[in-house]
Order: C-alpha cells, then sequence, then structure tokens
C-alpha cells in the first residue's frame, strides 16, 4: 500500500487531542502520514504536534499572549485562522502535504474556512464540523472544492456514532489525496460561466470548436459556488483567456439572490486575463426554491427551474443598475475586454413570446449598457438572441483574432 501522501490535521489539540489523535490514527492506519498542527490557545496538547501554536500565531505576525491578552476568543481564533491558513499553505508549497482535514465545533469550522481556503483548487480539504451543511457558513468563505461531513454526536469526547463520521472522513481524504488528479494545465485554458443546458446553450457548440483549436475549456455553473470557482481560478492566472457570459450571480449580489460575492467578475481583471463577456442571466435573481421567496423579490414573475432553485425577473430599474454594475466592473480591468450584447435577449426564457419576455425592460437594459459602458471595454452589440447561431459565430470571431494577434497566448 502507498505511504507517501501525508495529510495534515488541524485542530485545537488542547481540547480535542482524543478526536484528532483517532483521525490521525485511522490515517496512520491505513498506510498514510500525518503531520498534527495545533491551533488551540490556551491549553497545551497531550503529546507533541509537529507544527505549534506558537508557530501558527507568528505565521500570523502575532503571539498566543496577544491573542490571550485580546480577551476576546473571536480575536483570538482569527489569528489563529489566519496563521494557519499561511502555514498550510507553504507547507502544500513545499510537497509536505497532500491534503487536510481540520476538526472543529463553531470555533474550529470558522478557522477551518480560512485554511482550507487558502489551498488550491484540487488539494483535498476536508472539513469534519458540527454545524456542516448549516445556515451558519456563508457561501462566500466555502472553498470551492471543499468537503464537508457533519461530525455527528462529537461535540465531547469520542463514541461509537462519531467514529462513524471522523473514521470517514480520514479514509476520504487520504484516499483523495492519492486519488486527485490536479490540474496539469498542459493546454491553455478558457473559463467559461453557463447556467445549465436549457436556458443558456452557447457552451454546447463553443466547447468542441475551442478544444479543436487546442485550447481545453472549463464550464462553470453560476449559482454562487460556481462562480467562486471561477473567480478563484481566474485571480491565480489558471485561464489563458475567460468567456464570462453569465454573470448573474452579480445580479444575485445586487438584489440579495445566490451571490458568488462581491468580487465577482473583477479577478479575471485585475490580474489582466482577456475578458469575453455577455450579460446572460442578467435579468434573473436566483434564490432558494424550497424557502420562502425574499421579500425584495415578492410579487414579480419567477421561475421555478427545479425543486432547489427557482428564479426571479428583475424590473427595468432593476436591469439598469445591473447594466451600471457590469460596465463599473470591467472598467477596471487591467486586460483587454469585449462585451457582447445580444440585443435580442440573454436567456431562452427572455425570447420574444417566451415566459419571461420584457421587451421593454430589455431595451433599458441595452441603453443602459450603451450609456454606462466605459472608454476600456470594447462594446459589440449583436441583432441576434445569446442561445442563436449567430452569438456563437460573433464569439470565435472575436477570440480567433485575438489569438492571431497573440492577445491570448497558446
Amino acid at each position: 500500500m502507498s505511504v507517501d501522501k501525508t495529510i495534515l490535521v488541524a485542530g485545537t489539540w488542547d481540547t480535542k487531542d482524543e478526536e484528532l489523535s483517532y483521525l490521525a490514527e485511522v490515517i496512520r492506519g491505513q498506510g498514510g502520514h500525518v503531520l498534527c498542527m495545533d491551533v488551540s490557545v490556551l491549553g497545551e496538547p497531550h503529546l507533541p504536534v509537529d507544527v505549534s501554536k506558537h508557530q501558527v500565531a507568528e505565521a500570523a505576525g502575532s503571539s498566543i499572549q496577544t491573542a490571550i491578552d485580546s480577551g476576546d476568543e473571536n480575536t483570538a481564533m482569527q489569528i489563529m485562522g489566519a496563521g494557519a491558513a499561511r502555514l498550510a499553505l507553504d507547507l502544500w508549497r513545499a510537497g509536505r502535504i497532500h491534503g487536510v482535514i481540520v476538526l472543529g465545533g463553531t470555533m474550529g469550522t470558522d478557522l477551518a474556512l480560512d485554511l482550507c481556503g487558502a489551498l488550491p483548487l484540487g488539494v483535498p480539504k476536508y472539513i469534519v464540523s458540527t454545524v456542516a451543511f448549516s445556515p451558519l457558513l456563508p457561501p462566500e468563505r466555502i472553498p470551492a472544492d471543499v468537503q464537508m461531513i457533519l461530525w455527528a454526536g462529537g461535540l465531547y469526547g469520542l463514541n461509537d456514532i462519531c467514529k462513524a463520521s471522523l473514521s470517514q472522513a480520514a479514509g476520504a481524504v487520504l484516499g483523495a489525496a492519492r486519488a486527485v488528479e490536479a490540474p496539469r494545465f498542459e493546454r491553455p485554458m478558457v473559463g467559461m460561466t453557463s447556467f445549465g443546458k436549457t436556458v443558456l446553450r452557447y457552451m454546447v457548440a463553443l466547447k468542441p470548436e475551442l478544444e479543436r483549436r487546442g485550447f481545453d475549456v472549463a464550464v462553470f455553473h453560476a449559482t454562487g459556488m460556481g462562480g467562486r470557482a471561477f473567480e478563484s481560478l481566474a485571480g491565480e492566472g489558471a485561464f489563458a483567456a475567460v468567456m464570462d457570459f453569465a454573470p448573474q450571480e452579480v445580479s444575485n449580489h445586487l438584489f440579495g439572490g445566490l451571490s458568488a460575492g462581491e468580487g465577482r467578475m473583477t479577478h479575471a481583471g485585475r490580474a489582466g486575463v482577456p475578458q469575453l463577456v455577455a450579460p446572460g442571466c442578467y435579468d434573473l435573481v436566483d434564490f432558494v426554491g424550497w424557502q420562502a421567496v425574499p421579500k425584495a423579490l415578492e410579487g414579480r414573475e419567477c421561475h421555478a427551474h427545479n425543486r432547489l432553485l427557482t428564479s426571479a425577473m428583475l424590473d427595468g430599474e432593476e436591469r439598469r443598475a445591473v447594466a451600471r454594475e457590469i460596465c463599473q466592473k470591467l472598467g477596471r480591468a487591467a486586460g483587454p475586454v469585449v462585451l457582447l450584447l445580444p440585443v435580442m435577449g440573454c436567456n431562452e426564457w427572455d425570447r420574444d413570446g417566451g415566459p419571461l419576455h420584457d421587451g421593454a425592460a430589455l431595451a433599458g437594459f441595452c441603453e443602459e449598457v450603451r450609456r454606462a459602458v466605459p472608454a476600456s471595454v470594447t462594446l459589440r452589440e449583436l441583432d441576434c438572441h445569446i442561445n442563436d447561431a449567430a452569438f456563437f459565430t460573433a464569439v470565435l470571431a472575436q477570440f480567433d483574432a485575438w489569438v492571431a494577434e497573440g492577445v491570448i497566448a497558446r
């Protein structure tokens, strides 16, 4: 059995040493290696650890004494979270760890989100938490590829119930570390956003054409977490170009829907990545379908996509606000941006005669885009719908031109 993978086991070893030791024991029992990190503040671990709480606090530019003297557990754990995140990334970059598992209640989970969020996509990350899948966890703080399991019956001490969760998580992170095929980026990557094949369809035609040109294509489902993963990778320079054709997460953030955070539609621009942008689904705000309609969206036309997701239509003034927000974000980009504007509609439901068509609101949105688009952004109006062949033909023409000019590197 392979023994070449090392898992970072992090937690408060002063109060949860029994549980953390059990995790480490299971990993070692499966042939893996363990590196232990203590993120406690007040107490001392009963056994030696590889990374002490003092090292963690110092990595945050602070000290354990400063954390104690703050007199506030929230402040203290934020110090430890910052240090743990920095050290975990350093350990991964040095090749000393191949995955991470963090255990905790609300305090430990808060820290775990910082630690796991510091590691790139493709590094196995597991959180064993008493609040897994809870609404306490804001989507913008959840790493795109983190795995979570409820620490059922495990708030204090070991028992048969919590061992089931702990042993699953320990086996899962080691198995993931052994099996993961981390991104190699052997071909230049195009990052694309979409919203499924029902409402937006361009990726069906674009993906094979881009692959035929020698590019790999990653399509992100823009429903909050997908947008966060897209932005994270764009900021890391993973993409040779982006096709951000489903920025409704910008609308969601403005009007209380499934947000990908304030930074949506900014990371590619900050990194200077060439951007082809279109306002797919700009006119919709997505919310949790099994919950009550948010008060701000009551009384308007909605489309129940399934039992999980419902989309509400924005009115004319709200769409103008989205136009201004998109243009403002694109105007801060350091790289080239072309904004493609399909004037006949931007999702399948808003076609003329469709269930969510509002011609006046669409015209108002287009008018506001023309008014607000900054000089640094090239606006190309297209006399078509976003799902028409004319749209993806225009996309490929611009992409090919950028490749020929060297704007997009092969």
